[in-house]
């Protein structure tokens, strides 16, 4: 293999130092009206009159749009493969109002200042109402957030708007109250996770247009452009024939932009007026009207023997979905599937959920999506168990941890077809210096230095529901253009992908040329998330590259005369080696465009019936200041199995970035309403995501399985990476003060008052 695992820089990497114009930002067209919301100041209320006429008056304003004006089709902005999970909830403008911030009327005008004044002068009667804050406190009660009679499921999940439930799930394996019973350790903890703002430096944004076809053109920083034209079929109640979806650069998405958040405003407004349209969400609508990571409260009960054998985990996940259920139903079950499913010593475990509506901020898709939350839980409780024993948390791990070969009864009873965790543990205790370090050490400044250990699991793809598909087309010349419908979203997978197909093909990066998402033109492909891209629409190249071979084979075959099976083809030249004819690729490209000859191309998708997990283990060495409670992250180390390294610098780089992300979400990140339910941290001087002083040295090994399922042996890494950092560090900071913090952010008056207490 020339290119796969190894390091080859981003495709379009100068493009993007360079500051060439690739982002939706830069392609808005001159003469597009400018798209402003009238968002609520209530976080539950009704309209019962809207007045515009003053604000219509305005210069340079083009229309304005209230409740009476749109569809009465509700839909799901949750980019997820139809029928999707998550409750079809909303409209694009309500009469009834569901948090603080949802949208009251829609302006469109000529420039931003006269949007702005226009949206002064539209003057609203709210009839408001009591919310519903706390999530806790959801589940039957009286107030109901979604009332509406046209509220539907497509699928069974539980939902019932009348309980003010989202989603509702279980699952059990063996006999879990029987199997407690006769541990003679038992713990049971309450665990505590915040809604979290993927907090990705460009915002949401969409620019829209009719071709010379009539046909609506939706251009949008997403990374679901096929289920974007979906989405907004249903919500403007017109044919998908009717819509092209196409997406350039995505200046960072990490799951919030699996939502289709932006683009059914300046949509509606073009259809409306026939004009461009645009919109840019500002920082403070992307904070406060995103789709961030759910809220959960986690209950966990867990049993072992007196020898650090676990024997059974009980889960219980509630999970505030907000306003709106987009991927409620389905970042439940990866709180379970992808923590209880590390340990393969379980004899019985247990989970039970649910998701209940709320009237805060809608949640959605964040890296990790469920299993982050999860994860913290389950692995802060083995930690819990591991001291409770007087053992290392590395041991206990090292004598339960899932193993290659074992099938995974909490993971969809899928076998565990290539699994290094063992390596992983191995390797992260020798770069941490685990038995020097642990548990804890007091510097001479009266600081204390301690370490702590997580493990984590994630999936490749949606088993049996993702789909990638790609076309490669062999050009005039002798190269090849590379049609994928997945996203790159920073992460490189248009690199990634090209890699692939260089070394399938046998010939250099430089001669394939790739093309970014046009649902027009690009072959149909679910999107870029659960971590699919990697294992899904690589299998997808893989394929696509052997059809492509042999009709490359076939074409040169012909031209020399001879059997296509007595020929072989090298990248370079497809050649007879008993006779030693040969004809270059270029001749062959050549030929395939002349009359009477037929272009070469090929096309294939891929599903895959399983998902198999990538594994790591992180463990963080903190040094924690007893006066002050101040926490500092002082080194961070990773140990990956995400089967075969495509990419060695980006595998690299997406395990720094989500570790960075996880000590955010462990230290700092806290999404906060006051009473009445408006955000309170809705900037980035309020809501605190690390920078790169906060988060010190993070250094990264790669522990290689071969998944044989996966194109080269490779899963996915994506989300994986941002699962570890939140049990890891807490064990740490137990390690040093013996108290668990189980609420997260972990602040530092949390931890002076915590041991002041003590």
């Amino acid at each position: 293999m020339s290119y796969v695992n190894s390091r080859v820089r981003k495709k379009d990497a100068m493009s993007l130092v360079t500051g060439k114009p690739v982002y939706t930002g830069d392609q808005i067209p001159k003469n597009a009206l400018v798209v402003k919301l009238l968002r609520s100041p209530h976080a539950n209320a009704m309209i019962q009159d809207i007045q515009t006429a003053a604000a219509r008056k305005i210069p340079g304003v083009a229309a304005i749009f209230t409740w009476q004006d749109v569809p009465q089709s509700r839909f799901t902005t949750a980019g997820q493969t139809y029928p999707e999970p998550s409750p079809y909830d909303r409209l694009i403008l309500d009469r009834h109002l569901r948090c603080a911030g949802d949208p009251v009327a829609i302006i469109a005008a000529e420039s931003e200042a006269a949007a702005e004044k226009a949206a002064r002068l539209v003057t609203v009667r709210y009839q408001v109402l009591e919310p519903l804050l706390d999530f806790t406190k959801a589940k039957d009660n009286p107030i109901l957030v979604h009332p509406e009679k046209n509220f539907r499921s497509l699928v069974p999940v539980g939902a019932d708007s009348a309980r003010n439930l989202c989603s509702t799930d279980h699952f059990e394996v063996g006999d879990v109250e029987e199997v407690l019973s006769r541990c003679p350790v038992v713990l049971e903890r309450t665990y505590n996770t915040t809604a979290n703002n993927q907090a990705m430096m460009e915002t949401f944004r969409t620019f829209s247009y009719l071709d010379e076809y009539g046909r609506l053109n939706v251009v949008s920083s997403t990374q679901i452009p096929f289920h974007v034209r979906r989405i907004l079929s249903n919500a403007l109640e017109i044919p998908r024939s009717r819509i092209r979806v196409v997406k350039p650069r995505i200046g960072g998405g990490f799951g919030a932009k699996q939502s289709a958040v932006s683009e059914v405003f300046p949509a509606f407004v073009t259809l409306k007026t026939g004009r461009p349209a645009y919109i840019i969400f500002s920082r403070q609508e992307s904070m406060t009207n995103g789709s961030p990571r759910h809220q959960m409260r986690l209950q966990v009960r867990i049993g072992a023997d007196r020898q650090g054998f676990i024997q059974a985990i009980d889960l219980y996940a509630l999970s505030n979905a907000g306003a709106y259920g987009d991927h409620g139903p389905t970042t439940i079950g990866l709180v379970a599937h992808k923590s209880l499913s590390l340990y393969g010593s379980l004899k019985a475990a247990r989970f039970n959920c649910d998701v209940v509506y709320t009237n805060t901020m809608g949640g959605g898709a964040y890296r990790g999506y469920g299993a982050t939350q999860g994860i913290f839980a389950v692995e802060s409780a083995v930690n819990e168990v591991a001291a409770v024993l007087g053992m290392d948390p590395c041991r206990i791990r090292e004598q339960n941890m899932v193993a290659q070969g074992q099938i995974m009864a909490t993971y969809y009873n899928e076998p565990c077809s290539s699994c290094a965790l063992d390596r992983c543990m191995a390797k992260a205790k020798e770069m941490m210096g685990w038995e020097e370090k642990y548990p804890a050490r007091t510097l001479e400044n009266g600081h204390i230095r301690s370490v702590g250990v997580a493990m984590a699991m994630q999936g490749s793809g949606i088993s049996g529901v993702d789909i990638g598909s790609v076309e490669i087309r062999l050009e005039d010349g002798g190269f090849y253009t590379l049609l994928l419908g997945c996203t790159d979203m920073g992460t490189g997978c248009d690199t990634i992908l090209s890699q692939m197909a260089a070394d399938c093909l046998d010939c250099s990066m430089d001669a394939i040329a790739v093309r970014g998402v046009d649902t027009d033109q690009s072959p149909y492909d679910t999107g870029s998330y659960a971590s699919s891209t990697t294992y899904v629409t690589g299998m997808a190249v893989v394929k696509t590259c052997q059809s492509l071979r042999q009709k490359i084979l076939e074409a040169g075959a012909e031209m020399l005369g001879v059997p296509a099976q007595a020929t072989e083809f090298d990248g370079r030249r497809v050649f007879c080696p008993s006779s030693g004819q040969e004809v270059t690729l270029s001749a062959i490209a050549n030929a395939s465009v002349e009359g009477g000859r037929s272009c070469i191309s090929a096309s294939e998708s891929h599903s895959s019936p399983t998902s198999p997990p990538p594994f790591m283990v992180g463990m963080a060495e903190i040094d924690l200041d007893p006066e002050t409670g101040k926490v500092d992250v002082v080194d961070y180390v990773a140990a990956v199995d995400c089967g075969t390294v495509i990419n060695r610098n980006l595998a690299t780089v997406q395990t720094e970035g989500g570790i960075a992300q996880g000590i955010g979400m462990t230290l700092h990140e806290d999404i906060s309403y006051s009473p009445s339910g408006r955000m309170q941290n809705n900037s980035f001087l309020q809501y605190k995501i690390p920078t790169r002083l906060d988060i010190g040295k993070i250094r990264v090994a790669f522990e290689s399985s071969y998944e044989p399922t996966g194109p080269f042996g490779a899963k996915s890494i994506g989300e994986l990476v941002i699962n570890t950092p939140a049990p890891a560090i807490a064990n740490a900071i137990a390690n040093a003060t013996g108290i668990f913090f189980r609420d997260l952010p972990i602040r530092p008056e949390d931890v002076a008052l915590g041991l002041g207490k003590k």
